[in-house]
């Protein structure tokens, strides 16, 4: 008698092959059998006519606070994910002193945009260490796994203290105490290192985040400790990728250790800096080093309305002084008054950089009806609009705006879109050494959802694209199961086969897709976030208990913290 028998599905495995009919059936934590199972049962799924997989893993979230409060981890899980990997960019919550707390807070909000306040309120701590870190978290309960990864902000603020921390080079003791406190971690089961080594990511109180101006001995130091224990990744952003001495050692760690090394720079949007780099992957590749770029699977979705993050008017001198602070529904009505229109009108945005160019660039903002195209032509766009109407694209950017009361949501494919067309992303998740992550789920809650990355990867590249071709849908699953799993040593999942842990979706894929964005409030300290849920997950299966049903959480809390590989 098995505990659960996936019946009749068509299961695509996660290893590439083809998609074949069949029944997975699982007794406890671990799938039993995959093929034609003759036993019964103590519960039963009917998976006629729908795609059974293995459960998505996201090697790139920022739920480092998040799953301290939340058990769900959502959005991510209400997209069939069952794996989550935080510790991200180099910013996280361990290790940290007592007192610290605040600071780490502030890094994290300034470069991931997660409220301050939400994180203040949600996070109990009760950590000090990174495996104290882990312990805490393996101590709630929780219905996806985590695996965390050593950031380095946390790990110089530790040592170094706030004040030194950003720009100060460390000495040869505090680089050892660096080593020391990562080897801990790992031999405790973090999955990994990462740093924040570019310019962009600047914390709450204006500097760029510790690690950014890190020199290579101390990047050299450290990753040696994933040699030294035997198993780990290196994630990074990286500004130096055209610098002779970081790909050198970016090299020597993928040859030395037999690890990956994963960048998070988006490959279509690194320009001039990504050639150097390029030659390194692809010849790295050759001769089996796993240096690996990290792709989403679209341009980064940016979503304005007035209540987010981030809009076109809202660096203006008047929105900022007279506006902002107002309820929605006063915001609204002044902007609708002639004289606040024309003052708005002939301002300009009082910031500079790329905030200036984002918020200006109206080439990039289109207007998001009854549903979300991902893929949207230029004639869409707010520039297209307004010269089709004879006026300029700040005014049509305006009266958008004002849609629905405030509410209407427009999209900006940031992180590039070039041609207004995704033909690059699809070349390039056809690329060996890419891989599919980036979703940054949890992440820049005002201004970006892209948890949903793997609902988008199956209903558009494999189904409903229209401008172009798709992709086959066996490789999209693997990118989304088995290529992450592996990349991470994490052998014990992200494939449909006997003896592997049962982490299972079974999909209505006529019927799977991504619902609208919404702003919502339900963060602690009623923090903003933007969500957006899917349709067509029929069933997802945590380590052989059903956790979601038609999108909605059965009360089954059986996922737990991961640490280190997995056999």
């Amino acid at each position: 008698m098995f505990d659960l028998i996936l019946r009749g599905g068509t299961i695509i495995d996660g290893t590439g092959r083809d998609r074949f009919e069949g029944d997975v059936a699982i007794e406890g934590r671990t799938i039993a059998a995959v093929g034609e199972v003759a036993g019964r049962a103590r519960r039963e799924i009917d998976a006629r006519g729908l795609l059974v997989t293995p459960g998505w893993v996201d090697l790139h979230t920022h739920y480092d606070g998040q799953v301290t409060w939340d058990p769900h981890l959502t959005p991510s899980s209400w997209h069939g994910v069952t794996t989550c990997v935080m510790g991200n960019c180099g910013v996280g919550f361990a290790p940290v002193r007592p007192g610290g707390e605040d600071y780490l807070i502030q890094l994290m909000e300034g470069v991931e945009d997660i409220p301050g306040s939400a994180l203040a309120e949600g996070i109990s701590w009760g950590w000090e260490s990174f495996p104290e870190y882990l312990d805490v978290l393996a101590s709630q309960e929780r219905s996806v796994d985590v695996g965390a990864q050593v950031p380095h902000g946390a790990l110089r603020a530790y040592v170094m203290g706030p004040d030194r921390c950003h720009d100060a080079v460390p000495s040869e003791a505090e680089i050892e105490q660096m080593c020391v406190l990562t080897r801990d971690a790992l031999r405790a089961g973090a999955l990994g290192f990462t740093s924040s080594r570019t310019h962009v990511h600047v914390g709450g109180d204006g500097r760029t985040v510790p690690g950014t101006v890190a020199g290579t001995a101390e990047m050299v130091r450290i990753t040696e400790m994933i040699r030294e224990v035997g198993h780990g990744v290196v994630e990074v952003i990286d500004d130096y990728l055209d610098d002779e001495e970081e790909l050198r050692w970016i090299e020597s760690f993928a040859a030395n250790t037999g690890k990956a090394i994963l960048i998070s720079q988006n490959p279509v949007a690194a320009g001039q800096k990504f050639e150097a780099y390029s030659k390194l992957v692809r010849s790295g590749w050759g001769a089996g080093l796993k240096i690996r770029p990290q792709l989403p699977g679209r341009a980064q979705g940016m979503l304005m309305c007035l209540e987010s993050s981030l809009h076109p008017f809202v660096f203006h001198p008047t929105y900022q002084e007279q506006l902002a602070s107002l309820p929605l529904p006063e915001r609204v009505a002044a902007m609708r008054r002639t004289e606040v229109r024309d003052r708005l009108l002939s301002e300009e945005p009082a910031v500079d950089g790329i905030l200036h160019h984002v918020v200006t660039n109206y080439d990039l903002f289109f207007r998001v009806g009854d549903t979300l195209d991902y893929e949207p032509p230029r004639s869409e766009c707010a520039t297209a609009i307004a010269q089709a109407r004879g006026v300029s694209p700040q005014e049509v950017v305006y009266d958008l705006l004002l849609e629905d009361e405030g509410r209407r949501i427009l999209y900006y494919p940031s992180g590039p879109y070039p041609d207004y067309s995704l033909d690059r992303y699809r070349g390039l998740l056809q690329y060996g050494p890419m891989l599919l992550t980036l979703s940054d789920a949890g992440a820049h809650c005002g201004v970006i959802c892209d948890a949903g990355m793997p609902t988008f990867m199956l209903s558009f590249w494999t189904r409903d694209r229209t401008r172009g071709d798709t992709l086959p849908l066996e490789r999209v699953v693997q990118q989304l199961t088995q290529d992450c799993a592996e990349t991470y040593e994490l052998y014990d999942r992200g494939v449909l086969a006997p003896g592997r842990l049962a982490d299972c979706n079974v999909i209505d894929y006529d019927a799977l897709s991504l619902e609208m964005p919404e702003l919502v409030y339900d963060l602690p300290n009623q923090g903003r976030r933007f969500i957006q849920r899917a349709r067509g997950y029929v069933a997802t299966v945590k380590s052989g208990v059903v956790t979601f049903e038609h999108g909605e959480p059965t009360g089954a809390f059986p996922g737990a913290v991961v640490r280190g590989p997995q056999r």
